[in-house]
């Protein structure tokens, strides 16, 4: 049911800054931060009265005591990835992702490593690489769970069939009881005589129940593993502590085994008729030695080809209605490849119509395992554009069973009248599900509870267990009496009792649960805050709630070195500054509760500040999250009515300062604010940043230019090249260069006159009433062009955009808008289909290209590699993303950190270490502007080098 703040939250809210007093620098009290915690990957939402993020394990137990005298509940965070819900509280909520993240020590020998709780599980797996050694479970968010959140919940991941769970792999852990008691547990005991000498009572009163009720199969993850404290295992308390959930103890350091890894890998991708026959041969598979056997339906690629520009996805897979995803290993990529056949051939021997499709090209590889990695997020949206939910996410059965228990899931939800996308870790038999529960009234949740008791007494029928994988948490703790005995759950109480009697740590999860449907993030009342969106919003049904409720929470935003996404997150690495935490903070202003102000509201304003407006999130969240889109139109009523920073005045019409300044004032212009004086009494009034310098205007536009020049006759081709402001007011050498380079392809090159603008920089400040007005006096001007089908020549990536993918969002209802759209190409694209005589000289060049935010995301760089592949141009291409200027974005003050944070994480560093002889190439006049500010290095756009190309043909 969906609950309202209760009084014991309201108390917890108010001691908030009595906790920040008591340790300065560790705890956020904020609503800002605390809204942006309020969730994690799962169905629910508990508003913490405190965020801490202790600096040291003296710290972190600094906050368990100051926690413990206030009354509040402590709850270990992780990566916030969790699905189960057990990573949420009204109390004091711990990150260790930020400050205890270091790798300790790498024994190559020994094979372990001793790690902080909040190292990334890419970091470690990064290290161990150096030596040839992995950490084997490896779940799908291996770029940003942390090894503490992977303790808490004992997870797998796909190598886990071979590797083993992450139980198997813990050795040693030091913990913090509630009480602050310092524990050095491992196999042979906890480190304290006497809690031994507790355990060893607790679970001789209990041998029966925990002989036969656990440790059954492999991914049998749900409540405590007590079966490790039997005397045939070693009376291992760090592997029964393992899967606890930060109900025990908070954990500080660990030790944990590494794998070798194979010198070469190599995918073999097996096609069936069905899931089911995918189910049925699964073990026979992982028998066969696969490092992986992932199995997926074919519901999930139609959930994915239904994202936009993602149609063809997944072309590289054989043909099948359900996959498994078997990795292979060897000394080489030869003997890999040969044990991927052999694999192939044993499975055909079984079923003579299976498909398959081995890869050893590591991109590709990369791209096949995108799809069974992203999945959490993909099958969250279905196809229709419905909402799917966690809930029933990753039951488990012996995976002999696995076959005869999906078709009975799917029977049941059939029976519910609830669609759902399975995949998962097939060969462990273990089962991902996302289904369009209805949570938004009471019925719908009553619907939810129905089910999900149905699922649990379903998959106990089979031996199975509610959780192979997350934990059990909020969500299937309540379900734990439908698969173990009275004298079992005893057992676990009693373990509890060992370690926290107070119950302070993560209540409500496993022992005492909270309701399964308490506190449901999509439950009823969670969009008090009505509004109607300026942008359509196609893909939400013109809901701006359903496009802020797009975020699931999965944290691809907090990827650290994969993916471009999210910049500002990468620089701070403070969740607030996260797609998925400026998500958490928008959701909770709709709700109106922690985040009271609504479109006034100061927290939210801050969480998006830092926001680039890059579009990443839009191309590489797994649900595409456009935060560029939120930001836009939560600034739009943010400031209706109201005065706005000085900077949304200057930078957000520069189209219109441009060109009053471009022409005959330039020159004085531009040698007054040569001056320093003179640039920094116009930063201030302008309010930009002190440490920017200001921008040049040219003396003649582009359009003056091409009026004075005139076109010129080409071969019957005609087309429309696009004067940005950007092009035409500040570098029309760019855009005279294309005129050049088209004209030499055959083209006659029109230039629209008068006054055209696609309202970027209007947008990207939130005036979208302008933006709007801007737009259909340009599809005024332009409406001779669009009737005539003349393709739109587009040199600025941003600008290009713009009228590709948010004209038709902003004016919906105007079809030019959408002709526009349809018309608009880059300059690559048009040269890159060009099939006549190629007038470029080869340049035999190296160079670093710098690929503008906006193209990546809602584009695509492909035709300006085919292009400079022609040219004998090799270019390394940056992949960390945004420059850091983002338009208006690195001149606004307070952003100088974030924005050059962004450009040394990969771009700056590229460019330095060029020679003097490679090119720099970047089509954003932001990248451009930025590569000169921060590395005195001229950039150039694609115009120029073909032009200089064509040139050294014509000298030739």
């Amino acid at each position: 049911m969906g609950t309202p703040v209760s009084a014991t939250d309201e108390r917890s809210f108010g001691v908030g800054g009595d906790l920040a007093r008591r340790l300065p620098g560790v705890f956020r009290t904020d609503p800002t931060t605390r809204a942006a915690y309020s969730s994690d990957a799962s169905l629910y939402r508990q508003v913490p009265a405190a965020v801490a993020e202790p600096r040291s394990a003296e710290e972190l137990a600094r906050v368990l005591e100051v926690a413990r005298d206030a009354g509040l509940p402590v709850t270990m965070r992780g990566g916030g990835t969790s699905i189960a819900g057990n990573s949420i509280g009204t109390g004091v909520v711990v990150d260790t992702s930020r400050h205890l993240d270091r790798i300790l020590a790498i024994d190559p020998d020994a094979r372990t490593a001793v790690v902080q709780p909040g190292v990334v599980l890419d970091d470690l797996r990064a290290a161990a690489g150096e030596y040839g050694l992995t950490f084997g479970p490896d779940p799908s968010t291996h770029s940003r769970c942390t090894l503490g959140g992977m303790i808490g919940n004992n997870s797998c991941g796909s190598h886990s069939v071979a590797w083993g769970t992450t139980s198997d792999n813990v050795v040693a852990l030091t913990m913090l009881t509630a009480d602050g008691r310092e524990l050095h547990v491992r196999r042979g005991t906890s480190g304290d005589a006497a809690l031994d000498a507790e355990l060893t009572r607790l679970r001789d009163a209990h041998l029966a129940p925990l002989r036969t009720e656990l440790g059954r199969f492999g991914r049998q993850v749900s409540g405590y593993g007590l079966h490790h404290l039997l005397p045939e295992r070693g009376f291992d308390v760090a592997k029964a502590l393992v899967g606890s959930e930060g109900t025990c103890g908070v954990v500080t350091e660990a030790t944990v085994r590494l794998v070798p890894v194979p010198n070469a890998r190599v995918l073999a991708v097996l096609g069936f008729p069905d899931v089911f026959v995918a189910a049925e041969l699964a073990p026979v598979v992982a028998g066969m030695g696969a490092l992986t056997v992932e199995g997926m339906a074919s519901d999930m690629l139609d959930a994915l080809r239904s994202q936009p520009g993602r149609a063809a996805a997944g072309a590289e897979l054989c043909e099948g209605g359900g996959w498994l995803y078997c990795e292979v290993g060897g000394d080489s990529v030869a003997d890999a490849r040969e044990a991927a056949h052999a694999l192939v051939e044993g499975v055909r021997e079984r079923l003579p119509e299976v498909t398959s499709v081995v890869v050893d090209d590591p991109r590709k590889m990369r791209a096949l395992w995108w799809i069974r990695e992203a999945g959490s997020g993909i099958v969250t949206r279905r196809p229709g554009g419905g909402e799917a939910w966690p809930g029933w996410e990753d039951s488990a059965v012996p995976p002999a069973n696995l076959p005869r228990y999906l078709r009975d899931l799917y029977a049941l939800m059939r029976r519910h009248g609830f669609h759902g996308v399975p995949y998962g870790h097939f060969g462990e038999g273990c089962v991902h599900l996302r289904v369009d529960f209805d949570l938004s009234d009471e019925p719908g949740v009553a619907a939810y509870r129905r089910f999900v008791e149905h699922a649990a007494d379903l998959v106990a029928s089979y031996g199975g267990t509610v959780s192979g994988e997350h934990g059990d948490g909020r969500a299937r703790s309540e379900l734990l009496p439908r698969m173990y005995s009275g004298e079992l759950l005893k057992a676990f109480a009693a373990f509890k009792d060992v370690f926290d009697p107070g119950r302070l740590l993560n209540p409500g999860v496993l022992v005492d649960p909270a309701p399964l449907d308490a506190d449901l993030r999509p439950g009823p009342g969670r969009d008090a805050l009505p509004v109607t969106p300026v942008h359509a919003l196609t893909r939400d049904g013109g809901s701006f709630a359903a496009a802020v409720h797009r975020c699931v929470g999965v944290g691809a935003c907090r990827s650290l070195d994969a993916g471009t996404m999210c910049p500002s997150f990468k620089v701070t690495r403070d969740e607030v500054h996260s797609t998925r935490g400026r998500a958490r903070v928008l959701a909770e202003m709709l709700r109106g509760r922690t985040v009271d102000g609504g479109w006034r509201s100061p927290e939210v304003l801050e969480a998006l500040d830092l926001c680039l407006s890059c579009k990443a999130c839009a191309h590489e969240c797994p649900v595409n999250v456009d935060m560029a889109t939120y930001k836009a139109e939560f600034l739009h009523r943010h400031y209706a009515g109201r005065r706005r920073p000085m900077a949304h005045y200057s930078m957000g019409w520069l189209p219109l300062w441009s060109r009053m300044v471009s022409g005959a004032p330039a020159r004085l212009v531009n040698a007054a604010l040569a001056r320093d004086r003179v640039a920094g009494v116009v930063k201030r009034v302008a309010g930009v940043e002190p440490r920017r310098q200001m921008v040049r205007f040219a003396q003649e536009s582009l359009q003056r230019w091409f009026r004075r020049r005139g076109p010129r006759p080409g071969d019957g081709r005609t087309v429309v090249l696009w004067p940005d402001t950007f092009t035409n007011f500040h570098t029309p050498e760019v855009g005279r260069d294309a005129v050049e380079v088209l004209e030499a392809l055959g083209y006659r090159v029109l230039v629209p006159p008068g006054r055209v603008c696609c309202g970027l920089t209007w947008h990207s400040t939130g005036q979208l009433t302008v933006a709007r007005r801007v737009l259909r006096h340009t599809l005024d001007v332009l409406e001779p062009a669009l009737a005539g089908g003349l393709p739109i020549v587009g040199l600025e990536p941003s600008c290009t955009v713009m009228l590709r993918a948010e004209a038709p969002e902003l004016l919906p209802d105007d079809d030019r808008a959408r002709k526009l759209a349809d018309g608009m190409r880059t300059l690559a694209e048009i040269v890159a289909e060009h099939d006549g005589d190629w007038p470029f000289a080869a340049l035999d060049a190296r160079a670093v290209a710098q690929v503008h935010c906006h193209q990546e995301a809602k584009g695509s760089y492909d035709a300006d590699r085919a292009v400079l592949a022609r040219l004998g141009v090799d270019p390394d291409v940056v992949g960390a993303g945004c420059c850091g200027l983002a338009g208006n974005f690195g001149f606004e003050p307070g952003h100088w950190e974030v924005s050059q944070g962004c450009a040394e994480r990969e771009l700056y560093p590229k460019v330095r270490a060029a020679s003097g002889d490679d090119l720099v190439l970047a089509d954003g006049f932001s990248c451009r502007t930025q590569i000169a500010q921060g590395t005195h290095r001229e950039g150039l756009h694609l115009a120029q080098v073909l032009a200089r190309a064509l040139r050294y043909r014509r000298r030739t």
